[in-house]
């Protein structure tokens, strides 16, 4: 991320409102069939962070829908369903009980949420069932000990040291964080302080967003109290937009960075010409740029079954739904769980196209990819 992309491609127009629509995609609505494999999660499909979950049901059914287009996986066709628990934990762990309890569900894929995955991963743990991409980089569901969790991003961790000490190489040491008032937003936070202790630095300024945004006149009035020369977001989802919008309108040229979690493509949209400027790192590479041959084969299998967006969030779901297929293809066509766990487990260097997946130790964690971009006028991240 070049200093002059950072500091200089700030937006010169003060907000000037957006579009409440979430993003739609013309997912793959098949029927569940009796001989289906089939797969199941939970997650936000409405709500503060409904765009997360829309794009990563988006992607693994563009990639399932590709599969079932060529005679799915050893003859048998593949179904995802994908039950909406709004981001609440309670509801999260409701949806997850049904799935464990239906034998024809296979595993699971990209469930939702720091706390959400915090409260199901005791459930999953107690069975055969692979957790394949939860969606969510939190560190503490990191741990050797787990046998079922198959992450395939880099952690927040690793997102946030390396945002931190890019900004802090720049000569931005008085740093304000926005953390949304929950278990991932203070997990962001600790990892924050911890990288800019490394450095000799204090934030000046911590500030708690609550989840539905409903105090960011006081989170933005406690930003511009503490004078920062720039303003790090923990956030997440819808919350993250008001709060971006609001400061844009207080301090138009204010220096905003965020980790991959905070903005998505529908509120980078919603934001127009206010998102210029912010920097964001990138835990996948850019989903609407057609440069990799896995990016490529993601946008035929998005638009085959009609989805006329893309994004990293939709790419990270079509990951996921190609890591499942190979697992598939791995267990064989009498596979249970079990097999298809241990087929996950077996991964070594698998090679999707320019994204390279290993598992090979644990905890299981397929990637370590991390890369910095900041947004330009139309939205559009630049490396």
């Amino acid at each position: 991320m070049l200093r002059r992309n950072f500091l200089r491609s700030l937006p010169s127009l003060a907000f000037a409102g957006y579009s409440s629509t979430l993003i739609s995609h013309a997912c793959a609505q098949n029927t569940r069939n009796p001989d289906d494999y089939v797969f199941g999660s939970t997650g936000a499909l409405t709500g503060p962070l409904g765009s997360f979950g829309l794009n990563m049901k988006g992607g693994v059914d563009a990639a399932f829908a590709h599969a079932n287009a060529n005679g799915g996986v050893h003859g048998r066709k593949l179904h995802f369903d994908m039950a909406d628990d709004g981001y609440v934990p309670s509801r999260s762990v409701e949806n997850i009980s049904k799935l464990l309890a239906d034998k024809e569900v296979l595993g699971l894929i990209g469930c939702l949420g720091t706390a959400n995955n915090a409260a199901i991963t005791p459930l999953i743990e107690k069975t055969a069932m692979a957790h394949l991409a939860p969606l969510t980089g939190a560190s503490s569901l990191r741990r050797a000990d787990t046998q079922n969790l198959f992450h395939v991003r880099a952690s927040y961790t690793d997102e946030t040291r390396r945002l931190v000490q890019n900004l802090v190489s720049m000569g931005i040491n008085k740093l304000t964080v926005v953390y949304l008032d929950n278990p991932y937003g203070k997990e962001v936070l600790g990892d924050v302080s911890r990288t800019l202790e490394a450095a000799g630095i204090k934030s000046i300024a911590q500030v708690a967003l609550a989840t539905d945004g409903k105090n960011i006149d006081a989170v933005v009035a406690s930003v511009l109290d503490s004078k920062p020369s720039a303003v790090l977001l923990g956030t997440a989802g819808a919350a993250t937009t008001g709060v971006v919008a609001a400061l844009r309108q207080s301090s138009p040229t204010m220096p905003i960075a965020c980790i991959s979690a905070a903005l998505t493509q529908d509120g980078i949209r919603k934001l127009g010409t206010s998102a210029q400027g912010i920097a964001v790192t990138m835990v996948f590479p850019n989903g609407e740029v057609a440069k990799l041959p896995f990016v490529r084969d993601y946008h035929a299998a998005a638009k085959a079954i009609g989805q006329t967006t893309f994004s990293s969030g939709g790419l990270e779901g079509y990951v996921s739904g190609r890591l499942m297929i190979e697992a598939l293809n791995r267990a064989g066509r009498g596979a249970g769980r079990d097999k298809v766990r241990t087929a996950l487990a077996g991964i070594r260097n698998f090679d999707l196209g320019g994204y390279p997946i290993d598992f090979a130790n644990k905890p299981f964690v397929g990637s370590k990819f991390v890369d910095l971009g900041v947004l330009s006028s139309d939205g559009k991240l630049r490396a």
